[in-house]
């Protein structure tokens, strides 16, 4: 027995293969717990890297952790992501030719942990500095887009910066105008709700726009922009009196000579940025910006039902110029000349509506023409005391700028209709032919409208930053005060001259036997002179451990004083920001609330009628929105930089002035008589789909609805005859679901052809009848929305093939696109307004007016 071999001995062919198994699971859970370690005591810097110059990308950057093996280079978009390690302070650093070098200290961070940090290298020529930006609570729950390259691939038939807005920014939609037009809409609210800004000056629109036709180029220039940020609500209080959303954009300050220039069938744009310094006193520089665009809609407008003669022309002048006094003063001139002329001469109209079982046709011959004008111009100055903050928190910022419009529509069009039902037999010998006249007769529409408008302001803005830092304890405290004094006068001479004339069935309506009258008369001129006081205060105190949290607060107060009416407004703000930065996501949250009261401006004065009603109160609405930003990364490969935001909020509304939508145009009551709320949620996620390529996504979900005082509101249901008394109804605005998405893609061979994805959905706007628009308001709603733009983008030439292509015919550039667009891809018939005729039976119907048809754009782009 002593002598007996152990089991799994020599032959037996079973224990020894058990054992090295056995060792194996041991070693593989041994290399297990390392990795799991060493990924435990890891955590992700990542982030972007531009040219502090001209805030461009800039790509083969080595980013690397200092006294350590670890390093990585930028992508071609500036993007980089390095693991760093946990737990411990260590310095980061960024190199690369011609750029001064860059070193910054990361403080300890969670293991897992990711921390997002920008950095902007200057040129090693330049006299700036390197800027350094790790993702704390700056952006005050606005969305920010830096990345202006890509807004400008987008496919665009307006070719205006508002454009693209229902792409990257929350609620906000382009309402019945749709591809015609760059007004929008955001939660509920009409575009006169919105505010927008220009490096610190309110920027103002022409009044007297009916129709998405008659729009030119909008005020900001796309060639010129730095960036912009956008609120669709709860903003701060240093932004202005208005309901809905801020759009604040701001001009590049160039420190080197670049120009652009770029044609299609759509029109034209160039712009030249520089820089000149003062070899003597490096404080000194001076800084222009100079852009010009063309604009001509003609093919887009070819598409439309109404065949006629279409002669739309665009075009405007713009320029921005600072000068470096010294140190710490700057002088800033900003100019604008803005020419719009719309002329239309209809000739023909053939549209077929209605159902499968009873299809009507309208057929209409015009007479007569429509010229419209409108002439913007704008001048502003500023000077600015914006010391070193070590010496001096102290800043101020002095504005004054005045804005001129004329505007002019000059309507004299004759149109001749035949209203009446096809042959939708497709067996009949008169099938697509009128076999029933359900209504003939005679619309003439006679306008001639002047406006001038005049709006002048000088404005001071004051802040001061006040800092106290615990080393120690990882503590930083800062408030920043800001306030605001502010002076406006406007003066309108409104003139008002339209009449309509209907004459159906040879009887002219209304009917009279001894004289021939008009309907929808409107004969009025107001001259109005106005002054506003409008000031604001604001605090934003910030608290900060680093490693731990980081929370903000903004809190302010707005007044207003207007003297044409003699009301008084005072309206508080608030902004809470919270950022976790122990935790392995990269998430802050948001909350904010506070009064939005709106002041009329010119258009809510005047009334259906043309009177101005001077009586008119403030519109008041009380804001909630809470919501949540989350960046993180994608992918494990190689991952990329995306962002969640999301926002839910409510909006209690009073004192508004009902108005009804056509086409573009707002028609306002002129009376404070209704109320009303708004509440939805908002979803946009953006991020590198696709490396190197940057998409959004955006879905909206709103729920709105009014009130009019002292009216009970009924609904019909299908096949009653009596209506059943509702609480409220819809707003013109109320568009339940949004989605919006701009993609981008390309080769995977050859990135320098590209694709840009431009699809829209939402469902249809309500709309009532015409002059008959209250009990039973807005019952019906046009058909969704739907769109399809898509471009194809070819790179010709870009400066780093010089190496390779020394002879090109395009080396002068710097980049060179040439890109092939098709609007409205799949050719959808989406509706804007309606017309209304009356059929011989005394029946109304709507007939739908619909926005344009597939067209095809070609496109060049070239950068010097």
């Amino acid at each position: 027995m002593g002598n007996r071999e152990p089991r799994g001995g020599e032959g037996s062919g079973v224990g020894p293969t058990r054992r090295s198994r056995g060792l194996n699971v041991t070693l593989l859970l041994l290399l297990l717990t390392i990795a799991t370690a060493t990924a435990q005591q890891t955590a992700t810097v990542f982030g972007r890297i531009t040219d502090a110059a001209t805030e461009q990308p800039i790509e083969f950057v080595t980013v690397f952790v200092k006294d350590a093996n670890t390093a990585v280079s930028t992508d071609e978009q500036g993007n980089y992501a390095i693991q760093v390690p946990a737990g411990q302070r260590i310095i980061l650093g960024f190199r690369r030719v011609a750029y001064k070098d860059s070193n910054t200290d990361v403080l300890p961070l969670q293991p897992g942990a990711r921390f997002a940090l920008d950095i902007a290298l200057a040129p090693a020529e330049s006299n700036l500095e390197v800027i350094i930006r790790d993702r704390r609570l700056d952006d005050a729950g606005m969305v920010r887009e830096r990345n202006i390259e890509d807004l400008k691939l987008l496919p665009s038939s307006t070719g205006n910066l508002e454009s693209v807005l229902p792409h990257i920014a929350l609620g906000t939609n382009t309402g019945a105008g749709g591809e015609l037009t760059s007004q929008y809409q955001v939660r509920g609210g009409n575009y006169d709700e919105n505010l927008v800004y220009v490096n610190d000056f309110e920027i103002y629109r022409p009044q007297l726009i009916r129709a998405g036709q008659q729009e030119g180029l909008t005020f900001p220039n796309i060639d010129l922009v730095r960036d912009l940020s956008f609120s669709s609500g709860g903003f701060q209080a240093k932004y202005g009196d208005k309901m809905s959303s801020v759009l604040d954009v701001k001009y590049k300050r160039p420190d080197s000579l670049r120009a652009s220039a770029s044609a299609s069938l759509l029109g034209a744009s160039a712009h030249v940025e520089g820089s000149w310094k003062n070899r003597n006193d490096p404080y000194k520089a001076f800084r222009y910006l100079v852009g010009a665009r063309y604009k001509t809609t003609r093919t887009l407008l070819g598409s439309l039902d109404v065949k006629g003669e279409y002669l739309p022309d665009f075009y405007d002048i713009q320029t921005y110029l600072t000068y470096d006094l010294s140190r710490d003063w700057q002088v800033g001139l900003i100019g604008n000349y803005n020419r719009s002329v719309y002329r239309f001469e209809p000739e023909s109209l053939v549209r077929a509506f209605g159902l499968i079982d009873f299809a009507l046709q309208l057929r209409t011959a015009f007479e007569g023409q429509e010229v419209d004008d409108f002439t913007q111009a704008m001048g502003g100055v500023s000077l600015t005391y914006l010391p070193d903050r070590a010496r001096n928190p102290l800043y101020h910022k002095f504005l004054a700028s005045a804005w001129r419009s004329q505007e002019n529509e000059r309507f004299d069009i004759l149109g001749y209709y035949i209203l009446g039902e096809i042959e939708e037999n497709l067996g009949s010998d008169e099938f697509g032919e009128i076999v029933n006249i359900l209504g003939t007769g005679t619309q003439h529409t006679w306008i001639r409208n002047y406006l001038t408008f005049d709006v002048r302001n000088a404005e001071y803005r004051g802040g001061i930053e006040l800092q106290n830092d615990l080393q120690d304890a990882g503590l930083t405290r800062s408030h920043f005060l800001q306030w605001s004094v502010k002076w406006q006068n406007e003066a309108v001479v409104d003139e008002i001259n339209e009449w309509e004339r209907l004459d159906s069935a040879l009887y002219s309506l209304p009917y009279d036997t001894n004289f021939l009258l008009v309907r929808k008369v409107l004969k009025t001129q107001n001259d109005l002179n106005s002054n506003r006081i409008t000031a604001f205060f604001q605090d934003t105190w910030t608290w900060r451990q680093d490693g731990v949290r980081e929370f903000q607060v903004t809190a302010g107060v707005r007044g207003q004083y207007w003297d044409l009416n003699q009301g008084w407004l005072v309206t508080p703000r608030v902004q809470m920001l919270y950022k976790p930065l122990n935790i392995r996501q990269d998430v802050s949250y948001r909350l904010a609330g506070g009064l939005y009261f709106q002041p009329p401006f010119y258009r809510e004065l005047r009334g259906l009628n043309g009177v101005v009603n001077k009586n008119v109160q403030a519109q008041k609405s009380a804001h909630v929105v809470a919501g949540f930003t989350y960046d993180f990364l994608w992918g494990k490969r190689r991952p990329v930089k995306m962002r969640l935001i999301t926002e839910a909020y409510y909006k209690q509304m009073w004192d508004l002035v009902s108005y009804d939508l056509d086409n573009v145009r707002i028609r306002y009551a002129g009376a404070n008589d209704s109320r009303g709320y708004a509440t939805g949620i908002d979803i946009r996620l953006n991020g590198e789909f696709v490396p190197g390529a940057e998409s959004w996504v955006n879905l909206s979900l709103l729920r709105t609805r009014e009130a009019i005082d002292g009216v009970q509101h009924q609904i019909r249901e299908l096949g009653d005859t009596e209506g059943r008394d509702v609480k409220d109804v819809p707003r013109p605005t109320d568009r339940f679901l949004t989605l919006s998405t701009f993609f981008q893609d390309y080769l995977r061979r050859n990135k320098n052809i590209r694709m840009h994805l431009n699809f829209t959905v939402g469902t249809g706007l309500p709309f009532g009848v015409v002059d008959n628009n209250v009990i039973y308001r807005n019952p019906y709603r046009f058909t969704p929305y739907h769109r399809v733009d898509i471009g194809f983008g070819f790179q010709l030439w870009k400066q780093e093939w010089r190496n390779r292509r020394p002879k090109h015919f395009l080396r002068f550039t710097r980049n060179t696109w040439a890109s092939l667009e098709v609007f409205n891809l799949l050719k959808v018939a989406n509706e804007a307004s309606n017309t209304w005729i009356k059929a011989i039976t005394n029946v109304q119907y709507a007939i739908p007016n619909y926005l344009t048809g597939r067209r095809v754009n070609f496109r060049v782009r070239m950068d010097f």
